[in-house]
């Protein structure tokens, strides 16, 4: 594809400002340099003035590329690299995703108020059992050592079924108890894949907001994984234009 002087100009601002470049950004250039540019200035903000070094920013964005509300592997592919740029090791890496594989459980953390509200309305709230049993006050004192925190929406999970709840447990405290991340990042991750637009989770964001700020974050450092987040909109463009070009071509046309 052919660049005009201006397009490889701003090319070159995209590799100093953000580190890399890869070929789905060379359409949305070729097409409309003015909002290239635009996005540029805009996703570059963190990058210039933002505390968190650049390996947990790239972090970030392997969170909400490789989060199963996502699954973006052309930008999860570039991050990894980014990443390994940067220093990260496997380790990390896979710890990021360890992290970000417990999105799952929002299915109960979101589902059971409803369901148990429902229950209400039915007139059936007596069929569950809220009193504790021995096992499950030392799972839930299990849960605070393991995770550091504990939120009321965990209690009705774990009187309905201990079980599944110990399970959880073990799966999800694993990076807490192996990873090598400061506890901090780790709430950082958590943070990402909430916020991100494909989520929006608010009750998981405030406790995971509380728990970041208890590990001592910033206010700036929180913000900057919001800025970071933010640019997920543009997968409209690293997504779409490889598709428009293709359509293009097939239609015996360019641009």
């Amino acid at each position: 594809m052919e660049f005009t002087e201006e397009q490889l100009k701003l090319k070159d601002d995209f590799i100093k400002k953000r580190g890399y470049w890869n070929d789905f950004w060379d359409g949305l250039l070729k097409v409309d340099a003015d909002f290239f540019n635009a996005y540029l200035n805009f996703s570059a903000i963190p990058w210039q003035k933002g505390p968190l070094d650049p390996k947990i920013k790239e972090f970030m964005y392997i969170a909400i590329d490789v989060s199963t509300t996502h699954l973006y592997e052309p930008g999860l592919r570039i991050h990894i690299e980014n990443a390994l740029k940067y220093g990260a090791t496997v380790e990390e890496i896979t710890e990021v995703y360890q992290l970000t594989s417990v999105l799952g459980l929002h299915t109960f953390t979101m589902g059971m108020p409803v369901l148990l509200d429902e229950l209400k309305k039915a007139g059936r709230d007596s069929e569950i059992n809220r009193s504790y049993d021995d096992r499950q006050v030392a799972l839930k004192e299990k849960f605070r050592e393991n995770r550091g925190y504990w939120a009321p929406f965990w209690d009705d999970l774990l009187c309905i079924d201990p079980d599944f709840f110990e399970a959880y447990l073990n799966f999800s405290s694993i990076p807490w108890q192996k990873g090598k991340l400061e506890p901090k990042i780790k709430e950082f991750i958590y943070i990402a894949i909430d916020v991100a637009t494909t989520h929006l989770y608010e009750p998981g964001l405030r406790i995971h907001i509380q728990n970041a700020l208890k590990y001592g974050a910033t206010v700036q450092e929180i913000v900057e994984v919001y800025q970071l987040v933010s640019v997920l909109g543009m997968h409209t463009f690293t997504f779409g234009m490889p598709v428009l070009l293709d359509e293009l071509k097939k239609a015996g046309k360019s641009i």
